[in-house]
């Protein structure tokens, strides 16, 4: 089985429910139609006025059977879901008013649905910025427990299965913090250690990603990988991590042989941490161009309960993959 395959399975057998705030957008109808026909959700929530919304569906040949439509603006829980908002933002100067307009709008709403666990999981992206999609999770949802920063992480799938794990890693962040520093950088690596035995099923092998490998070069950027390597081991030390390492050092076990003897990770990584997001990025799409390497995601990790963030030029499977991934976390 691809992973699209072995993660579409593994969300059918948790049988969740999807909430879709971006529902007058064509791809989402015909994602969701999708969704709900290989029963990769329990349930699916379309958000938004019910009439621009079947309109959308029919001018795309979209069936809606299967999901459920959501008005905030008639729906019972307006009341509820705007106090809460209000809670969460008057601090900030919001009145309980200010916070009944705010809270109907499709994405503010879909966040709420899934704080209050009326929905499971919540996809966004197709309509809305990432900076708004991030936003509205950190103001509703919030990060996890002992979580500063939510980051986020591709699977990349490789068509050679000598890497990683039969060919999938794990590789963060290629999307989300620009510059991390040392405490963001180990808040990335526990994550994606999460993410790790979430999406692939094995245990993490971490390589913390640098231009040194085991002193062999000296800098300050050197130095913060250092850091944020001190950090996670101090919060998990039974995680199998190490760094500082070139990527050569942390796949090839010649080079590792090599470079980094005494690491029990170097040769072996199945998930890379890239130093900032500009290595990440470009380290990505590398794997992507040259070596032909599928990229699932990027999937937020951090948050408090599943969102995820979709490209605004997202295919329609890109958006069941999607979808089918955040089910599972």
């Amino acid at each position: 089985m691809t992973f699209t395959e072995k993660i579409s399975e593994k969300a059918r057998r948790l049988s969740k429910s999807l909430v879709l705030p971006e529902s007058t957008e064509l791809r989402t109808l015909k994602a969701a139609s999708i969704v709900v026909d290989e029963k990769i959700a329990r349930e699916v929530f379309l958000v938004g006025e019910p009439a621009k919304v079947k309109e959308t569906a029919e001018r795309g040949g979209v069936s809606l059977y299967g999901m459920r439509i959501v008005c905030p603006e008639e729906s019972p829980k307006l009341d509820t879901y705007a106090e809460h908002y209000y809670q969460l933002r008057a601090h900030k100067g919001m009145s309980l008013d200010e916070a009944r307009k705010k809270i109907v709008e499709p994405l503010h709403w879909g966040m709420m649905m899934v704080t209050r666990e009326d929905a499971d999981a919540i996809v966004a992206g197709t309509e809305n910025a990432t900076a708004k999609v991030l936003i509205a999770g950190f103001t509703i949802i919030k990060t996890a427990p002992g979580v500063k920063s939510a980051s986020s992480c591709l699977v990349m799938d490789f068509p050679d299965k000598k890497w990683g794990h039969d060919g999938l890693m794990i590789f963060s962040d290629c999307a989300t913090i620009p510059n991390p520093n040392p405490e963001q950088l180990a808040e990335i690596t526990l994550a994606s250690a999460k993410s790790c035995r979430t999406y692939l099923g094995v245990d993490p092998i971490i390589a913390m990603l640098s231009f040194s490998t085991k002193g062999s070069a000296s800098h300050q950027l050197v130095d913060k990988v250092l850091q944020a390597l001190k950090i996670v081991k101090e919060r998990e030390p039974e995680l199998e991590v190490d760094g500082e390492m070139q990527v050569d050092a942390a796949i090839d076990m010649a080079t590792a042989q090599k470079k980094a003897p005494s690491s029990t990770v170097a040769g072996r990584a199945n998930t890379l941490i890239f130093p900032d997001l500009q290595a990440g990025n470009i380290g990505y799409k590398i794997a992507q161009r040259f070596a032909g390497a599928g990229a699932y995601g990027p999937f937020l990790q951090g948050f408090a309960k599943p969102v995820s963030d979709l490209s605004r030029g997202a295919s329609v499977s890109d958006i069941v993959n999607t979808c089918a991934v955040t089910l599972t976390q």
